[in-house]
This record gives structure tokens, C-alpha cells and sequence, in this order.
């Protein structure tokens, strides 16, 4: 086993909501995991060749187990439907270390808003508000209680008073105000979000309108939509061209640069599709890339040499790639 990755035992796998189960995982060989913070994921090799990235949910102060949960996707690309047909109580699953690029920073109180499946990384954040007495409240916005995963768990004394639950039943509008949730603001607080691309769009625009600043406000993307949603900027169309061929092709708004290029019988590594794994890192040869990842360092950013395909749009009208 590398020393970068980890070895673990499936100890439960839990039905939590509709199409969404938790799975418990231990060291294979006993002993204590590496810690982890708020807001971290762990890379997960799921049999059938997928790697997924999952926010662990459990409380970080934890160090026998780690706890993810998995909403199953009929219509995505597999990892979600292997986690749920083919792993089972006991099996042990090859992981990386957890990583965190949804860091819990300090504020004097904290609004959380969380989504679908977004409330895994909202769980471990709320354990850790909980433990050090932080000011902060929770808003789980589901379609319905059956489809709203650790319900019973968020509605229990140890989270009383600082939860809120939304069930719009399909319609956004019955749903929560976003925009009056956040229409005032005390000095030093921060908002944390994560779920589908219209929620946090709405949490993006409710917070630009009511001008908070923008270090205060915090979203973790499980998709290329819902990246795309919290882009400071407005998606524009813009030309990829393809160096071997000279083939030039329009993205438009909406639209990947991946699922352009698939389009055209360009044939791209990648897997996680949301800008976290680094597998479609593609090199640019010319253009300004407009990074969405959370994947490249800082200096890589700056150099404009390197772009994910997968979340990444221009800056530029054009971007040339070696392809």
C-alpha cells in the first residue's frame, strides 16, 4: 500500500434517504485513521475501475472511522450506481488520504446551507460548530423528508435548535428564501453552501445583491453545473482549437469543454467530471483559461499552462490545446 493512500474495511453501509446510503469505514488492520478537518473528502477507488471523491460527514474529532455517503445516480457515469450495487458490508476499499478544499475558517457565526446530497460536508462542520460552541444554524433543503439524508440524526437533541429543514416538493418556489435568509448580515459571519447548481446560484446572487464580501462566502461543487453556478463570471462562448488537426470548436454556455471535444470523437481521460481529481488536466499552448478546479496549485494557475477540461472555460475568445 502506498504511503499515500489508505486501506479500509467496510464496517456498515446505512440506508439514509431515498437512493442514498452511508458507508462506515475502518482501518483494515485496526489501529487510528489519519485526522481530517470540516470539509474534507476522501478519494475513493470504486470497483469497475471509478474514482469518486466523497465528503466525509462524520465528526472530525473521530479517529476510529470515517463516514461517507453515496446518492445513487441512474443517469451518471457509473461510480455512483457500482458504490451501491457491488460494495458490501466487509469489503475493503483502496482510499487516498483526506484532503480538504472546503475549509471551515474561523468566524464569529455561521449560516450553513445544504442541498440533496450536499449535507455530507455540512455534517462534519456542524459537529465541529457544535463541539466548540460556535453560533451557527443549518438549512437542509430536500425535495421531502424521505429524500433528506441523517434526518433523524439533524432533528435529535444533539443538533436542537440549530436546524432548519425546507421540503419544497419539487418546486423552488416553497423552498427556502434564500434571498431573505440572507438579506442582513452581523459583522464576521461566514456562509458555507453545497448542493445542485440552483441553490447555489440563488446563494451566489442573494449574497452579491446584499453585498457580502466574497472571502465571507464559501461553496463546495460536486458538479460541472453547479461550478459553473458560482463563477464570478457569466459564462460566454469562446473556441477551443485542436493543434494536431487545426479543428476549431465553438463552446457555448452550458456547455463543457470536455463534452465538446466528446462530441467531436476527441477522446479526453477523466472521471470525477467536478475539477478534483486532476485526470483531464489538459496542456494550453495559447489562450487565458478561466480555472474552476479545485484541483492546481496557485503557481500552475498563474503560469495559464495547464486547464481541467472537465469544469474549466476561457478567459480569452480562444483557446488552443495539444490535442
Amino acid at each position: 500500500m502506498a504511503e499515500d493512500s489508505l486501506s479500509l474495511r467496510v464496517q456498515r453501509i446505512t440506508l439514509e434517504a431515498e437512493g442514498i446510503r452511508s458507508y462506515e469505514l475502518v482501518p483494515a488492520d485496526g489501529g487510528s485513521l489519519p485526522p481530517f478537518e470540516p470539509g474534507s473528502h476522501l478519494e475513493v477507488h470504486v470497483p469497475g475501475g471509478f474514482l469518486r471523491q466523497y465528503s466525509l460527514c462524520n465528526d472530525s474529532g473521530e479517529t476510529h472511522r470515517y463516514l461517507i455517503a453515496v446518492q445513487r445516480d441512474a443517469n451518471g457515469r457509473g461510480g455512483s450506481q457500482a458504490m451501491h450495487d457491488r460494495v458490501r458490508e466487509g469489503d475493503v476499499l483502496t482510499t487516498g488520504l483526506p484532503r480538504c478544499d472546503f475549509p471551515l475558517l474561523y468566524a464569529r457565526s455561521y449560516v450553513l446551507v445544504a442541498g440533496g446530497i450536499g449535507i455530507t460536508p455540512m455534517l462534519s462542520m456542524a459537529w465541529q460548530l457544535q463541539r466548540q460552541g460556535s453560533p451557527w444554524h443549518l438549512h437542509v433543503c430536500t425535495r421531502s423528508p424521505e429524500r433528506t439524508a441523517f434526518r433523524e440524526l439533524l432533528a435529535s437533541p444533539a443538533f436542537a435548535g440549530h436546524v432548519t429543514f425546507h421540503h419544497d416538493g419539487g418546486d423552488p418556489a416553497r423552498g427556502l428564501d434564500v434571498k431573505a435568509l440572507l438579506a442582513t448580515r452581523t459583522g464576521g459571519t461566514r456562509v458555507y453552501c453545497c448542493g445542485p447548481a440552483p441553490l447555489m446560484r440563488a446563494v451566489r446572487d442573494a449574497t452579491v445583491q446584499h453585498q457580502w464580501p466574497r472571502e465571507k462566502v464559501h461553496f463546495e461543487a460536486f458538479s460541472a453545473e453547479a461550478t459553473g453556478a458560482i463563477s464570478d463570471l457569466a459564462d460566454t462562448e469562446f473556441q477551443v482549437v485542436i493543434r494536431s488537426t487545426g479543428a476549431t470548436y465553438p463552446v457555448p454556455p452550458g456547455q463543457t469543454v470536455l463534452n465538446v471535444l466528446r462530441k467531436n470523437g476527441l477522446r479526453v481521460q477523466s472521471d470525477c467530471e467536478a475539477g478534483t481529481c486532476g485526470t483531464c488536466l489538459t496542456r494550453v499552448l495559447d489562450g487565458d483559461p478561466d480555472h474552476r478546479d479545485t484541483y492546481l496549485p496557485e503557481a500552475q494557475r498563474t503560469a495559464r499552462c495547464n486547464m481541467l477540461v472537465c469544469v474549466s472555460r476561457a478567459r480569452s475568445r480562444q483557446l488552443v490545446l495539444d490535442l
